[in-house]
């Protein structure tokens, strides 16, 4: 075969709708209590209105849709939040397939960049999953699209696996960047390794005072090591991808990779690391939307296995 009929071959491949449909799920979640976290707070007007309307800075015209519909006044913050939610939990039902995911994406994005001052890099990351659910085709099952359908909440009908890799590929360009950024002394052995422990000393990012961590600076600087160095290494994920691929091919590493299964490690450390980040620290929605993004490390068979495994443990 030629380069190009590989590339064709590859693309082509189809799964079974579950692992798109997850990740649908869980970028609508992440989606819904990104707009309803200020609603819940009470401080829509004061991030996402200019000053003029008694928001706390000037903001002037805002993203191109809400200077399209007015300007950021709070009839057309509030118009725009409502519909960032609404398609939301339409994105989460599974109703109206690409189209309710095109207008969360816009209308979440309208929202979210309005103020660069009240959000974080956690937004686009936000927006890039929105992104890669209007490319993928998730409400075939698990969706009211798919009941109305069908007849039934969900089908086994193959769906292109290619928007399922490129999450893998944009979690892997996020964590390698992040880590390849980090050209503070304080993250590498010049400095002791002290980052993390200076991080958690800043009153901006703590959720308490932690000061308590003082006597566990030798700690900090393992995850200071630890973090740092799983981040410049995540491309090797990809390689554990393409590894898994190509199983029946021969070759050492390949073999090694496949039988200790690197994505796991991989996300088990992951979850750790962002679960623990949430404990301490204020950063948003960013745990979440970047382990929404975890749900397409395991191909839908494996999910279907998983659940069997649960049932029969349940049923037992």
């Amino acid at each position: 075969m030629t380069l190009w009929s590989r590339w064709v071959a590859l693309m082509s491949r189809t799964e079974h709708p579950l692992g798109l449909a997850l990740f649908r799920i869980a970028v609508g979640l992440v989606s819904l209590m990104t707009v309803v976290s200020p609603v819940w707070s009470g401080v829509v007007e004061l991030i996402w209105t200019d000053r003029a309307h008694g928001g706390y800075r000037l903001i002037s015209k805002g993203p191109w849709l809400v200077e399209w519909l007015g300007g950021p006044s709070p009839e057309v913050t509030w118009g725009l939040l409502s519909v960032s939610i609404v398609s939301s939990v339409f994105l989460i039902a599974g109703v109206g397939g690409r189209v309710v995911a095109f207008i969360c994406l816009w209308t979440t994005m309208g929202i979210t960049d309005m103020n660069g001052q009240a959000g974080g890099s956690y937004d686009e990351l936000l927006t890039c999953a929105l992104f890669l659910v209007v490319l993928a085709d998730s409400t075939r099952t698990l969706s009211v699209d798919c009941r109305i359908q069908t007849g039934e909440w969900t089908c086994s009908t193959g769906v292109p696996s290619w928007p399922r890799w490129l999450a893998i590929l944009q979690i892997v360009t996020v964590y390698w960047s992040t880590g390849a950024q980090k050209v503070s002394a304080f993250w590498t052995p010049a400095g002791g390794f002290s980052a993390i422990w200076y991080i958690l000393q800043q009153p901006s990012w703590q959720r308490a005072d932690m000061a308590w961590v003082a006597p566990f600076y030798p700690v900090t600087q393992v995850m200071t090591a630890t973090t740092w160095v799983w981040e410049l290494t995540s491309p090797l994920l990809l390689l554990a991808f393409w590894y898994r691929h190509t199983r029946d091919r021969p070759g050492r590493l390949r073999g090694f990779m496949n039988r200790v299964d690197w994505r796991l490690w991989f996300a088990l450390f992951g979850v750790m690391t962002h679960i623990g980040v949430f404990l301490v620290m204020n950063v948003g929605p960013f745990t979440w939307v970047t382990l929404a993004f975890y749900v397409a490390f395991f191909h839908p068979d494996e999910w279907m296995g998983a659940a069997r495994r649960l049932r029969d443990r349940f049923s037992a």
